[in-house]
């Protein structure tokens, strides 16, 4: 069965895309959302003027994502954890954390774009990933730091 995407759908498509699937994933998951109609002569039309605004507000969005990225680039960002031997944490720095100390500093982030490569369970230095827009990441710097007054006797 032929149906057009009205929407943005992960691993599937994105809006106004024309695909082949099975009838009851057309029936029992795309109809019902509202993530696609079947495909004919006005249907066709309509999804491309709504394809046209999308792809003009998806360049809007990568712009400002890249602006967002020129200065996202290089922050560094402290954190301050209680941390026992071996520089070891108690807990982990999460992706939270991170989104409060970016929005102390003036950037609006959410924090399921911010992505670790490990979870941070150490002092020290690391990297994070801010996804912002499709194939636009900018890179952070975390430097995790032991709380104050915690030097042992």
């Amino acid at each position: 069965m032929k149906v057009i995407l009205t929407s943005d759908v992960d691993k599937i498509g994105s809006l106004g895309d024309v695909l082949e699937v099975k009838p009851g994933f057309a029936r029992n998951f795309l109809f019902p959302r509202k993530l696609a109609v079947e495909v004919n002569a006005h249907n066709l039309a309509l999804m491309a003027g709504r394809k046209k605004k999308h792809q003009q507000k998806l360049e809007l969005e990568k712009q400002a994502a890249g602006e967002q990225k020129r200065k996202l680039d290089g922050v560094v960002i402290a954190i301050r954890k209680k941390a026992g031997e071996n520089d070891v944490l108690f807990g982990s720095v999460t992706t939270a954390e991170i989104e409060k100390e970016l929005a102390d500093k003036g950037f609006s982030v959410e924090k399921k774009k911010i992505h670790l490569d490990e979870p941070i369970k150490r002092l020290g230095e690391f990297t994070a990933r801010i996804k912002l827009f499709q194939g636009v990441e900018a890179a952070i710097q975390i430097v995790v730091q032991k709380e104050e007054g915690e030097e042992q006797a």
